[in-house]
């Protein structure tokens, strides 16, 4: 059996109880279905029961993060006979608790973070692993409290730094809302005859080749990065990438793709190379199915990327 998950994310005083506590005073949204409120912080608003549309919305308090257990939370679905979940998520807690521990048929349909515009830039400075967590998979996120005429490019930036998919809203009341339309140019140039990518623009050229990398087949690119050698690759294969970091120190990795060049046995592990190649779309052993593969046309020795950890 399926049973939808809505998630709400964000910190406190977000917003988040007054728009779950409207969508549950909503017909199309609640007609009565047995609903699992897993209800994980208590701000200073409180929700009103008695004014839900349907009333077949039991609460459930989760007081600890180490509690979100799949037995328990399955034990709170059988118990209540739910058809579908609602959870106010802590601000606090790593999103990865819950995911990780979804029950069987659990699946989510929709999750949403909330933020106060005029606090938010300074939960990003003071606490950005848990900004970002709650951006990562969001399908939109709603900024409210926004004062006309206010700018949005960084709260743009913030978001697409995390979710280059989610959708954006300004909340200035709650019947005037704004959708972000923004747009994000690559930092590139993917019709030149070379494709150069810059020592700042690798993060985001290497997310946007994982995501759309059809768009790449048959492109050259000059990029700097290093090389890894062995781990099973064929004797003309080699790795090449950089070390790349999403949100914090602690969450830096290498990032790099698969490459193929005849005088492999020239290179030097670990070292820094500029790198002109061919994209191709092929299946390699080394990712499991069909990915981009660079064939290289010139290799050269170079100076370590500046910054030399690649950020978005």
């Amino acid at each position: 059996m399926e049973i939808p998950v809505y998630l709400f994310t964000g910190f406190l005083e977000s917003g988040k109880t007054t728009f779950i506590q409207e969508a549950l005073e909503d017909e199309e949204f609640n007609s009565g279905e047995r609903t699992l409120f897993l209800l994980c912080e208590e701000g200073e608003e409180e929700y009103h029961a008695s004014r839900f549309y349907g009333l077949n919305v039991f609460f459930e308090n989760i007081e600890e993060e180490e509690s979100l257990t799949r037995e328990y939370l399955a034990g709170l679905q059988k118990k209540h006979n739910a058809e579908r979940v609602i959870v106010e998520y802590n601000g606090m807690w790593n999103l990865d608790s819950f995911y990780q521990n979804m029950p069987q048929g659990w699946i989510t349909y929709q999750e949403m973070m909330f933020a106060d515009a005029t606090t938010f830039l300074t939960y990003n400075q003071a606490m950005r692993p848990l900004v970002y967590d709650k951006l990562k998979s969001a399908e939109l996120v709603i900024f409210n409290r926004c004062v006309k005429g206010f700018d949005k490019m960084e709260f743009h930036k913030i978001v697409r730094a995390a979710n280059k998919n989610s959708q954006i809203a300004y909340e200035y009341s709650k019947d005037d809302v704004e959708y972000d339309t923004i747009k994000d140019p690559l930092p590139f140039d993917l019709n030149a005859p070379i494709v150069e990518i810059k020592d700042n623009d690798y993060a985001e050229w290497y997310r946007d080749i994982n995501e759309e990398v059809e768009k790449y087949e048959g492109k050259v690119i000059s990029v700097k990065g290093r090389c890894a050698l062995g781990g099973g690759l064929a004797e003309n294969q080699f790795v090449f990438g950089r070390h790349v970091m999403t949100c914090c120190v602690d969450d830096i990795q290498f990032a790099g793709l698969a490459y193929v060049w005849d005088k492999v046995d020239t290179m030097t592990h670990g070292e820094w190379y500029q790198v002109e190649a061919e994209v191709k779309l092929e299946y390699l052993e080394v990712y499991g199915e069909k990915g981009p593969v660079l064939y290289c046309r010139k290799v050269e020795p170079a100076e370590e990327a500046d910054p030399e950890v690649a950020t978005f």
